[in-house]
């Protein structure tokens, strides 16, 4: 028979197994849904990137763009380089290139179109340092030929700094997120799209930036973790199932 005094212990210890047990299997069902998140997204991402590009959406309808039907959309437009300042993004790889997945910078640059609105362009991947920026310096400035180009890509939306991102560094117009709003009001660029393009073609000649097709190869680790929530789960259980069995036959 369990002592009075060791009621309390013996409830007090189930009720936190239960409690860790509830947080193991909600962490797990998380991670499903999760999974299931990302297998839409890979499926609605996978159809847009291989659709025919469609004329640039005009700027009266820019505002009802929305990332969740728009994103990676394939777009087809005349514009011309401005020659304004550019700035480089900083990127230890892409989820999205797989011709970049190793350190580098994203080249962005200002470009008019016809009816005088400025769409931020990404011209492509540089693979350099953060520290220098003489190879995208030279590389860039022969792309503001003040001639119209005609451009293909897909529409991107501006990220969201998180706690750990860098700071800008102004002086070298390096930025360490890809919000094209962000860095067109520090640079002067003026008003610009609220989508920016991420440049498919043309390639210059030498290939810095180097533009290119997106492929989605989202890493999809959801379901292992779901399992192992799901074994943590399990084990807490036995566990309080053996000290308790332990107790009893003390």
């Amino acid at each position: 028979m369990i002592e009075p005094a060791r009621k309390p212990r013996v409830a007090g210890f189930a009720l936190f197994t239960l409690f860790l047990t509830a947080v193991f299997v909600a962490l797990g069902v998380w991670q499903l849904q999760r999974r299931t998140a990302k297998h839409e997204l890979v499926a609605a991402l996978t159809e847009r990137l291989a659709e025919a590009p469609i004329a640039l959406p005009p700027p009266a309808q820019w505002a009802a763009l929305a990332p969740a039907r728009d994103e990676f959309r394939r777009v087809s437009f005349t514009a011309t380089y401005a020659g304004l300042p550019d700035a480089m993004v900083y990127s230890s790889g892409s989820a999205v290139r797989k011709d970049a997945s190793g350190p580098g910078t994203w080249a962005f640059l200002p470009a008019r179109l016809p009816g005088g609105e400025t769409v931020v362009i990404d011209a492509g991947f540089v693979e350099n340092t953060m520290q220098d920026r003489g190879v995208e310096d030279r590389a860039v400035k022969k792309l503001v030929t003040g001639q119209p180009v005609a451009f293909t890509g897909y529409l991107r939306f501006p990220e969201v700094s998180g706690w750990l991102t860098p700071a800008e560094n102004r002086g070298k117009r390096l930025w360490f997120v890809r919000d094209h709003q962000a860095i067109a009001g520090a640079l002067g660029w003026g008003a610009v799209a609220p989508f920016y393009v991420d440049l498919e073609q043309p390639a210059p000649e030498n290939g810095i930036p180097r533009p290119g097709p997106l492929d989605v190869h989202l890493k999809d680790d959801h379901l292992q973790y779901a399992i192992t929530w799901f074994m943590l789960a399990g084990a807490v259980l036995i566990a309080f199932a053996v000290w308790a069995r332990g107790r009893r036959q003390n």
